[in-house]
């Protein structure tokens, strides 16, 4: 392998805590632009991540007061901006992308040597703006940053916001709205897309340091080896696969499962038209744009076996010398998926319904409790919190769901755990509040319309434990009540 980028230096950060290093932009020049943000014309801070800012090492009250460098007017102390290049498929077809309105400003070390990139989102345009303006609205930096901290809690894997700052100018959507700019936290913004990009310009030793940077970078125990391509492709297979039961584990449906928005890294990327399930149904969709349900909740495994096979044709030229060789590894790989996944999914439906051990039965278990939510049109997240609470089936005056009541507690009975840990382990699996629609947009609202951040912050904070019952949390327990379809979402781009 090629010698490793990825060191640290051991300057000392200043009086706001900066300590930016940039080993992305030692990759070669293929991936990258060196630009900067385009700066506005009034900045405002609108929200500030204190807790994430101590995280990175962070001085919190003097960076809150710095709308400037949020905003994109300024740049913090050692900033080498850039925008990535990468390509990407989109509802399946394939085309050159790259940040058309993102910039990144360095990679933030942190006290215990993390290492996570900073990224500006609507900070203006790029060379791969494609015509775009690039800048963002406020409701959609807002959406991300409640979404992103919502799934941190959960314990999902996500990219996380630091800071949302107001432009003081519009923005053309569907409608005039004010301009705002998000500051992302990621471990790296590498997707598979950036993968494509190297492949279509045919660079194969382009394509080798992209991959074993990565390896480097999110899969150190892998990267010593001769084979970078084969071991990414591996290592990436798993995290997306524990990654996507955990979605579906909590009713989360991203939207736009495009192979730009699949990071290398493991984490959640890219929070446009996403949104939580009220009612279980595998059909169910948001996304104003997702006309035939590409991307629906049912089908997000597949399609992120999909997105990673699009990675093994990428990678292709590092799997082996000869292509048609090469095309049968890949493929190997590709087919194990669906039993990694099936696997981390059973594992978490077994911690959702209490199972502390494993049984041939258990399948059917999970399948005919889902089965009877979705002719019920059952609420997901409140049916498994109930079921944690009592499992009364007083609850459900029905007797399909009695039938499977006494199965379950008969399954309960084979293990040697005590009901106590059954509850217990019950109630940290499944959530009490998740970021319900009607809740997120109440709050977006109220932000973007009425200038009221009250909304917005108090919903925060019972997303912060999303575990624990609490007082006044019944009102974020509750479905917005509309019918299936009757609710979308918008890329906001």
């Amino acid at each position: 392998m090629s010698e490793s980028v990825i060191s640290s230096s051991v300057s000392a950060p200043g009086l706001a805590g900066w300590h930016l290093e940039h080993t992305y932009a030692k990759l070669p020049a293929l991936f990258y632009e060196h630009l900067g943000p385009t700066p506005v014309k009034g900045p405002r801070m609108v929200v500030f991540n204190h807790a994430l800012a101590k995280e990175l090492g962070l001085n919190g009250a003097v960076l809150a007061e710095q709308a400037a460098v949020f905003a994109g007017n300024e740049l913090p102390e050692g900033a080498k901006p850039l925008a990535q290049a990468y390509a990407g498929h989109q509802y399946g077809n394939f085309t050159g992308l790259g940040d058309g309105r993102a910039i990144l400003l360095g990679e933030q070390v942190t006290p215990s040597g993390g290492r996570f990139d900073v990224q500006l989102k609507g900070s203006g345009p790029t060379p791969f703006s494609r015509r775009g303006d690039g800048r963002a609205a406020l409701g959609p930096m807002l959406r991300e940053y409640i979404i992103s901290e919502a799934m941190h809690a959960l314990g999902i894997p996500t990219t996380r916001s630091l800071a949302v700052a107001a432009t003081g100018e519009k923005v053309w959507r569907q409608e005039v709205q004010p301009g705002a700019v998000l500051t992302r936290i990621a471990a790296s913004h590498i997707r598979v897309g950036t993968f494509e990009w190297a492949a279509a310009h045919r660079d194969k030793e382009a394509l080798r340091a992209l991959a074993e940077y990565t390896l480097r970078r999110h899969y150190p125990d892998c990267a010593e080896t001769d084979e970078p391509g084969l071991a990414l492709l591996r290592a990436a297979m798993q995290r997306q696969a524990a990654l996507i039961a955990q979605w579906q584990c909590v009713g989360f449906i991203h939207g736009v499962m495009n192979t730009d928005n699949m990071a290398l890294s493991g984490e959640t990327i890219d929070y446009g038209p996403c949104a939580f399930m009220d009612a279980f149904d595998p059909a169910t969709v948001f996304s104003s744009i997702d006309r035939h349900g590409r991307y629906a909740y049912g089908s997000q495994p597949q399609i992120a076996q999909w997105n990673l096979a699009r990675l093994a044709e990428a990678l292709l030229p590092l799997l082996h010398a000869d292509e048609k060789q090469a095309v049968e590894v890949a493929n190997a790989e590709i087919a194990a998926f669906k039993t990694m996944f099936e696997q981390r999914w059973l594992s978490g439906m077994r911690a959702k319904l209490g199972l502390f051990t494993e049984e041939p039965e258990d399948r059917a278990l999970i399948e005919s409790l889902l089965t009877w939510m979705r002719d019920q049109k059952a609420d997901f997240t409140n049916t498994f919190r109930e079921l944690s609470q009592s499992g009364n089936t007083m609850l459900y005056n029905d007797a399909a769901f009695a039938e499977w009541h006494a199965r379950w507690q008969a399954r309960l009975r084979q293990q040697p755990q005590s009901m106590e840990a059954v509850a217990e382990q019950m109630r940290t699996h499944n959530p009490a509040v998740i970021p319900r629609n009607h809740q997120v947009e109440g709050a977006l609202s109220a932000a973007a319309e009425r200038a009221d951040l009250s909304v917005m912050q108090r919903l925060l904070e019972v997303l912060a434990r999303p575990y624990e019952d609490r007082e006044g949390q019944a009102e974020y327990r509750q479905p917005s009540g509309l019918a299936p379809g009757e609710y979308q979402t918008f890329c906001g781009t």
